[in-house]
């Protein structure tokens, strides 16, 4: 059973609930200037990215009359969640919903994979944390970064549990762009992240 963004509308009081900074509620919507943002044209089928979610891709495109004001959601179904997303056309930029990276920016993030691992000093809450910040920017150096840097510890056995879950997302993220922007199986995909990542070890050891 998927779960869906949850989205109600009454008669009067009508509002929408949308992840991140696109939420916008009747207290606000008078005050609201939507055609002041800028607008990101997405179709249906396309392949999207949104920070907290990763790859979803959009279904559909519905028009909804929030407090008076008629707004374009794009509707984005994550297979992988389970869920359904709907973002306000005219936020979609602010919410950070992306296109798939292209060639170049992949390139970076491959040869991120490829560097020496950063010294993991300090506090593991606190490095835990700026690690879950980067995978949730949704940018995909920043999520190479927390693979290059907690691969090395991938098969210790004192690794602790919220450091494996940290990089197993990371990973899910990484591999699931890859795979849909250079159209690879997930299979093929995680084998030549993987082989980068071991070789990197080596290399570094």
């Amino acid at each position: 059973m998927s779960k869906e963004a949850p989205i109600q509308q009454k008669a009067d009081d009508a509002r929408v609930n949308i992840e991140s900074e696109g939420s916008i509620d009747s207290a606000n919507a008078e005050n609201t200037e939507v055609s002041v943002e800028i607008v990101r044209d997405f179709e249906v089928g396309d392949a999207v990215v949104y920070p907290s979610h990763g790859v979803g891709k959009v279904t559909a495109v519905e028009k909804q009359e929030i407090a008076g004001h008629t707004m374009e959601l794009y509707v984005v179904e994550f297979v992988d969640d389970k869920m359904t997303l709907r973002v306000p056309k005219a936020r979609a930029v602010k919410t950070g919903l992306r296109s798939l990276c292209n060639h170049d920016a992949f390139e970076n993030a491959l040869e991120i994979l490829k560097e020496k691992p950063q010294s993991n000093r300090g506090m593991w809450s606190k490095r835990a944390q700026e690690y879950s910040d980067k995978i949730n920017s949704g940018k995909i150096e920043q999520i190479a970064e927390v693979l290059r840097d907690l691969h090395k510890n991938v098969e210790h056995p004192e690794r602790s549990y919220s450091e494996r879950m940290i990089y197993d997302l990371a990973f899910d993220r990484f591999l699931a762009e890859f795979s849909e922007a250079k159209s690879l199986s997930r299979d093929d995909a995680r084998t030549k992240i993987l082989d980068i990542l071991e070789t990197a070890s080596i290399l570094a050891a």
